[in-house]
């Protein structure tokens, strides 16, 4: 019992146990509910002030860590490429999905509380604010578009340095691991947060909302296995011969790993074993594409933000544009390169995602009741998809060789 009140590995049973208890305190509770509140919006704050310092660690690393010594030629352009393909064909069928199903109309509520706009700027509004006059402003009001413009340019810079900066490189990546330190003390907050949020929300909006969250979840899983099949299985055996059963054996083993600890980060030396013997992939592929994979290639967080956004902006009626759709897939494409690949990390990401589209984020409390369950599906399809990516990026380089072979000897 006390391990799990105090465990690390048993963060999600008390995320769920303040679930139950902020269900119960709806129901029989409802003015105190509502009179609690604040102590959900203190740590939807406190999340809020992470989300800068986590992307400018997890993006200035993934490029310090992996692009140095690599060859960032053309299996990184090959490797870029079938990573935002990959992505935005998986967002596609994540949007379809949910709008075929859309969770947040099965709740009935008078009012949503929130009479602000979704966020659609136009072309030239968008590189304005992607590029402030004052970098210093635009980190402390929150701008991550231009946190991660800068951070990209400025990681660059430091791997064209080379060793000169390597005390700067040493700097970020000691940096990274004290901001993930405190990101861990933040979650061990999540179980006080979610007692507050779920109280609230039961109260506020009734206990319809739980249909809609059982629902989510459904539809969660849904789009990922339609978008495994669609974007990851099929690719594979039609480009490559590989067959499904063989693709299944293999990637199973996989899964084991990113279903018990629903991360990508941890999970990364299974998927590259089994990368390398099972796919037969070669092993300079495999140790540039799966770890590159890891830091940018989010096939689980185009699910993820796209269900998220229908989701929100059907609860609060606010519908999405054709524009705003191509917007919402463009910024989950560069905010998901910088998700940290560990245990819910997505629930601040999802916090960034909400922020730049102009939705509430009120709704990421309940979602991160549930945020485990999602995580087991979200992170699945990410290490997935760094197995498939790299398997056939590898065809891609087998057909290069044999065609040049079969010049030179002509």
């Amino acid at each position: 019992m006390k391990n799990i009140l105090t465990g690390k590995k048993h963060l999600f049973t008390r995320i769920a146990i303040g679930f139950v208890i902020g269900i119960l305190f709806g129901i029989l509770l409802p003015e105190f509910s509502l009179s609690i509140k604040f102590i959900g919006d203190i740590y939807l704050n406190i999340i809020k002030a992470m989300i800068i310092p986590i992307i400018f660690v997890a993006v200035s690393t993934g490029i310090i860590n992996i692009a140095s010594g690599r060859d960032l030629g053309r299996i990184g352009f090959k490797s870029i490429f079938v990573f935002v393909l990959m992505f935005v064909a998986t967002a596609g069928i994540g949007l379809l999905i949910s709008y075929l199903v859309r969770p947040g109309n099965r709740i009935n509520i008078a009012e949503s509380g929130y009479d602000g706009e979704v966020t659609s700027p136009s072309v030239d509004e968008f590189f304005m604010n992607i590029i402030p006059d004052n970098l210093f402003m635009a980190l402390s009001e929150g701008d991550i578009l231009a946190t991660i413009i800068f951070t990209v340019v400025f990681s660059i810079a430091i791997v064209a340095v080379g060793k000169e900066a390597e005390p700067v490189k040493s700097f970020i990546n000691s940096l990274s691991k004290v901001i993930f330190k405190v990101l861990d003390y933040i979650m061990e907050l999540t179980p006080i947060g979610i007692i507050s949020l779920m109280a609230f929300a039961v109260a506020e909006y009734g206990a319809g909302i739980f249909s809609a969250l059982g629902l989510y979840i459904v539809t969660a899983y849904a789009a990922c296995i339609i978008a495994f099949i669609a974007v990851m299985l099929i690719p594979v055996w039609l480009y490559t011969g590989m067959s499904p059963v063989q693709f299944m054996k293999g990637i199973y083993k996989v899964w084991l790993v990113s279903l018990a600890t629903t991360s990508s980060a941890v999970t990364m030396p299974t998927t590259i074993r089994v990368t390398k013997n099972d796919f037969k992939v070669s092993n300079s592929i495999t140790s540039f594409v799966v770890p590159l994979g890891t830091t940018i290639n989010m096939a689980g967080g185009a699910i993820s933000f796209s269900l998220l956004a229908v989701f929100v902006s059907d609860f609060y009626n606010l519908p999405l544009g054709v524009g705003q759709i191509i917007y919402l897939v463009v910024i989950a494409t560069v905010i998901n390169m910088a998700a940290p690949g560990i245990p819910g990390g997505g629930i601040v990401l999802g916090a960034s995602f909400l922020t730049l589209l102009g939705l509430p984020i009120e709704l990421m409390g309940p979602i991160a009741a549930i945020y485990r369950i999602l995580d087991m599906a979200y992170t699945t399809m990410n290490i997935t998809g760094d197995a498939a990516a790299a398997i056939l990026i590898d065809e891609s380089e087998k057909r290069r060789n044999k065609k040049t072979r079969v010049m030179a000897e002509a």
